[in-house]
């Protein structure tokens, strides 16, 4: 059996055409919320909430930290700006690998080893995605949080502070990038398979053989079958003439006996 690394035949391409649409039905709200969210729309907002209730550390530790003068505090990945602007550059690069891939799907360079690990990354990225929007707030060790109150918790507890729409915005934004994760992990599971040897790699190497034998004599008497110049008869000259078995059932349809006309 032979391994074809790279031009892999596509098992599944009713899967990937049916992907494509729910990658980009789950991408463009995706664009929006994450957008929207740039700056800090509602994170510190939610922070604050989370703080009364005691779900989670307070946002004005930093503010604690300069005034005294004191060495600037550890902020969960969850509360940070670096969270936001990371969630807006996943959103667009998975905008341009969409497109990339379906110019190349098209034109049939899509191949399954670059899928699988271009799929790989983005099932990375979206992971850290989603552990950090739901991730662990342990900064104030009174208040330790292991998911975000928003995410387990209902966005009622928002109503008073009129941040009631910035917790659902949250909730949407988390629920659209667990769908992505679970799109890309598809994906992944698509091309590792198709990656992985099957019976078309033993069908190509057969065809492949069969390409090759029959070039010389030896290799039609080796698998039983007639080579037709085989039984030619006398010198090659122009009036003698090849003897095959084509020409003795043309021969024969004429009614010509080619050995006589030949020796006689």
């Amino acid at each position: 059996m032979t391994y074809q690394i790279l031009r892999r035949k596509w098992l599944l391409r009713p899967w990937m055409w049916t992907l494509m649409p729910l990658e980009l039905a789950g991408l463009v709200p995706l664009l929006v919320l994450f957008g929207i969210a740039q700056p800090d729309l509602y994170r510190t907002k939610l922070w604050e909430v989370g703080h009364h209730y005691g779900f989670n550390s307070n946002p004005k530790m930093v503010l604690y930290a300069y005034a005294n003068y004191e060495p600037y505090p550890h902020v969960p990945f969850v509360w940070t700006r670096t969270l936001t602007d990371f969630n807006v550059a996943i959103s667009v690069i998975t905008l341009f690998l969409l497109l990339v891939k379906l110019v190349a799907f098209i034109m049939k360079f899509w191949f399954p080893m670059l899928a699988a690990g271009l799929n790989l990354a983005m099932v990375a990225l979206y992971t850290v995605s989603v552990y950090g929007q739901m991730g662990p707030d342990h900064a104030d060790p009174r208040y330790p949080s292991n998911i975000a109150w928003y995410v387990a918790k209902s966005c009622d507890y928002a109503r008073p502070f009129r941040a009631y729409k910035s917790c659902q915005l949250a909730k949407g934004t988390f629920a659209v990038t667990v769908y992505m994760l679970a799109l890309y992990v598809a994906n992944l599971g698509i091309a590792l398979y198709v990656c992985w040897p099957n019976q078309g790699d033993k069908v190509d190497a057969e065809g492949d053989d069969g390409s090759d034998s029959g070039s010389s004599p030896s290799d039609y008497i080796k698998e039983g079958r007639e080579w037709e110049m085989r039984d030619m008869k006398g010198p090659a000259s122009p009036r003698v003439m090849p003897y095959t078995p084509r020409t003795q059932a043309f021969h024969t349809l004429d009614r010509k006996l080619p050995l006589r006309q030949q020796y006689g």
